[in-house]
């Protein structure tokens, strides 16, 4: 039976890549087939519960029945602690009125691109990188796409950014990044500052500017000598220019209690405001409450902080190194050094190599569902991410990794790749 006709949007409009793929092996789990499932940005909350402290807040809340409408800003109380929490883990000087909270990133970046991004404007955005192609084709903004390289971590550079920012209206950067758990440098991110800078002292008055979307969602997850940076700190007058997306889903593993923050300049959150107003994708009642309060427990978050970074390293060190030594021995596999996040970007290049039943792996798709039926390891490839269809790189999410099974996991991938001819 013909389909009815929808708007041009609906029936061009990709869905998630990465949560159909969650999905269908969720189903495959569900049917008892035994899969090392790290594909989905969550977290398992058996393995990384959120802190006592918040659970018990946002039980209270609900008990004392903070069940109402919040404001559409999000609640007073909430952005007077997040002001407060930048302000001593960051430096940054954030007011109430430049504060925006949401539930979760998601309708936050959405309410960028609709705040700043105009039909046929230009989208700044490296590949790999997560669903920026998604929200540019949501606003029919112009697509300037950036391919990125393992020699600079998969991540853009001022000099790849400098062709296409003429005129450009948004530029969008993640760092810590999803999906390869890694990190601009100082330097770096100072020259695409300085780029941004000097391009919007060259518009004319009236003409609209150059905005930078930075997406700093893992920033509290950095591992060993790796830092976080950001504009503000660098570069001051970038404040005019920079608007933030945050909050607790990573910090916390709180991806299901939905409550994130952008900062920026008043006029930037005034209509973000109003287009969310619309929207109602406010983080509710209880859980802006709740995290009003926990953001002052200074000692709380530090020890859950240490407590849950350790957990997760310990996982990306231990995966990296069997990547490794499986490359030592030969295979045609690989990994970038854990550097933050919950990511390990790792290589799994076997095109052209052929199966005991006598199949060639023609295609990086074929690599994917290889690993996935002989080594039963289901990890998300970078064309998830934006990238071409044949790379051979990939997400690799520890979020719900048991340790214990991380041996298993390369038993068998080591025994799937000795197969291949």
């Amino acid at each position: 039976m013909n389909q009815p006709k929808l708007s041009h949007l609906a029936e061009t409009l990709i869905g998630s890549e990465i949560v159909k793929l969650g999905n269908a092996i969720s189903e495959r789990i569900r049917a008892g087939e035994k899969i090392y499932n790290f594909t989905i940005g969550d977290f398992d909350p058996a393995i990384f519960p959120i802190p006592a402290a918040l659970e018990a807040e946002i039980i209270r809340c609900y008990k004392e029945h903070y069940t109402n409408y919040p404001a559409a800003e999000g609640i007073l109380d909430l952005r007077k602690a997040v002001s407060l929490f930048l302000k001593e883990r960051e430096g940054l000087d954030y007011t109430e009125q430049e504060i925006q909270v949401a539930s979760g990133g998601r309708p936050l970046i959405y309410t960028i691109f609709r705040a700043i991004v105009d039909k046929g404007d230009k989208v700044i955005y490296g590949v790999p990188s997560w669903n920026n192609n998604h929200y540019a084709h949501m606003t029919a903004g112009e697509h300037c796409v950036i391919e990125c390289h393992p020699e600079n971590d998969f991540m853009p550079t001022a000099a790849d950014i400098k062709p296409h920012i003429k005129g450009a209206a948004l530029l969008c950067i993640c760092t810590p990044q999803n999906p390869t758990g890694t990190t601009l440098t100082k330097t770096a991110l100072e020259e695409i500052c300085d780029l941004v800078l000097e391009e919007n002292k060259q518009r004319a008055a009236g003409e609209k500017k150059l905005y930078l979307m930075f997406d700093q969602m893992y920033w509290t997850l950095t591992f060993g000598n790796t830092r976080h940076y950001n504009p503000i700190t660098l570069r001051p007058e970038m404040k005019a220019y920079t608007v933030f997306v945050d909050g607790i889903s990573k910090a916390f593993a709180a991806t299901g209690v939905r409550v994130g923050w952008s900062m920026g300049p008043a006029s930037v959150i005034a209509k973000m405001k109003a287009i969310l107003s619309h929207l109602g994708a406010w983080a509710p009642m209880p859980e802006q409450n709740a995290v009003a309060k926990f953001l002052g427990e200074k000692e709380a978050i530090d020890h859950y902080l240490a407590h849950f970074k350790a957990e997760i390293n310990e996982r990306l060190q231990k995966i990296y190194a069997g990547f490794i030594a499986l490359k030592e021995k030969g295979y045609a596999v690989d990994a970038v050094a854990p550097q933050a996040a919950i990511y390990l970007t790792v290589k799994i290049n076997l095109t052209g190599k052929t199966t005991t039943a006598g199949a060639v792996l023609q295609k990086q798709s074929d690599v994917t569902s290889y690993i996935l039926h002989e080594a039963k390891l289901a990890v998300v490839p970078f064309s998830a991410f934006g990238a071409g269809a044949d790379s051979p790189w990939y997400r690799l999410s520890v979020g719900t990794c048991k340790k214990e099974e991380i041996g298993e996991v390369f038993e068998k991938l080591e025994k799937a790749l000795a197969a291949l001819k």
